[in-house]
């Protein structure tokens, strides 16, 4: 039994010390691409920004800097499946080059065996991925966009909403649009409240009122008129009223909610929004695809990382320009064929979950099927 024990004591740090040696390669190049890319990424658009912002608007130095670190989150959160994919290919080249992954394999080590703290590695960096983009990168967007409003347009903080347009949509058709010209969601009051019904795609009528009012769960519209609109676009007055009660299924902060944009949401954010879209009858498809897309889009990195590790391991001679090169190629037709998908799935070809997460299954079918060719 002792010498069972000691045996098997032997091979587990055995393969502690594979996994240890692994990561070890792993995670310096993971840093490295990280730096690369977000250099790249920022390089490419934000400094252009940045660089406006003080010489044509002169924004003081110091505004400059909080907006650039509020954005940087996102960047970098961009950046992990692609610096995922830069360091499995250093990496395992390296090991190729150096004759390592030929050892490791005629000591009967296999290549899925070799490639298991990558993908644990890869897992952990797609759900910080998917947390970052939950918790801190909505949160420092939204700090970046009070800094754009506040402190470099000059806004001032209000609880007044102007200006506001929303749309109903039934059968796919426009069916009515509101606008309120000032809200008040605390109060749950409006002012300056002009609706216009469509059918058939032509307007139909027009009901304009000075103010309205939130009461019990329903919104009351007071001093009023209507007015009929005409094929040849006569308007005539219908009748006036004093009080009318106005069809919206949406509270003060639910209207507020409806005009945000949806591209700054979380995942649960998103989903709320999808709900309150929908109860005005707009077309949710593209939100849909947006929302999947929120959780497909981290796991790329376990799906690139596994592409990675195979081209990196059949790599003889190369380096790291050589890597980086591979890794935008890499990157660059993923993306683009998650564009592709993105674009039939809001178009509704295909469905949106499909779009979402086809891109995934095919670059994890070539990475699967590469793997299976560098075991060999």
């Amino acid at each position: 039994m002792a010498e069972f024990r000691d045996g098997f004591d032997l091979f587990t740090f055995k393969f502690k010390l594979l996994d240890k040696f692994v990561i070890n390669e792993f995670y310096p190049t993971f840093v490295f691409g990280v730096m690369v890319f977000t250099v790249l990424l920022v390089a490419g658009d934000l400094l252009f920004d940045i660089a406006d912002l003080l010489i044509q608007s002169r924004v003081p130095f110091n505004v400059v800097v909080r907006l650039f670190l509020y954005r940087l989150p996102g960047v970098v959160v961009l950046t992990l499946p692609m610096a995922a994919l830069l360091a499995t290919i250093l990496s395992f080249g390296k090991m190729a080059t150096q004759s390592e992954l030929t050892a490791l394999k005629a000591s009967g080590i296999s290549f899925y065996r070799i490639l298991r703290p990558i993908v644990l590695a890869s897992i952990i960096v797609g759900g910080s991925a998917l947390l970052f983009n939950e918790t801190i990168v909505p949160l420092t967007d939204k700090a970046a966009d009070n800094i754009m409003r506040y402190e470099v347009a000059r806004q001032k903080p209000s609880l007044l909403k102007e200006q506001m347009f929303l749309r109903e949509e039934k059968n796919g058709e426009l069916s009515r649009v509101i606008y309120i010209g000032k809200l008040y969601p605390s109060e749950g009051n409006m002012n300056n409240v002009l609706i216009q019904e469509f059918e058939g795609g032509e307007i139909a009528r027009i009901m304009t009122a000075k103010s309205g009012e939130w009461k019990e769960g329903e919104w009351w519209l007071h001093n009023g008129q209507v007015f009929s609109v005409k094929d040849d676009g006569l308007v005539e007055p219908l009748f006036g009223f004093e009080r009318q009660q106005l069809a919206l299924p949406l509270s003060p902060s639910q209207v507020v909610e409806s005009l945000q944009n949806p591209k700054k949401m979380g995942v649960f954010e998103l989903y709320n929004y999808i709900k309150l879209m929908k109860i005005q009858g707009t077309d949710v498809e593209s939100l849909w695809v947006l929302l999947h897309l929120r959780l497909a889009v981290p796991w790329a990195s376990v799906v690139l990382a596994l592409v990675g590790a195979s081209v990196g391991a059949g790599t003889k001679r190369s380096g790291s320009g050589m890597g980086i090169g591979v890794s935008i190629i890499l990157v660059f037709s993923y993306y683009v064929f998650m564009s592709f998908c993105r674009s039939l799935g809001q178009g509704g070809y295909i469905p949106p979950l499909a779009a979402a997460w086809i891109p995934n299954i095919m670059f994890l079918s070539c990475g699967v099927f590469m793997v299976k060719k560098a075991n060999r």
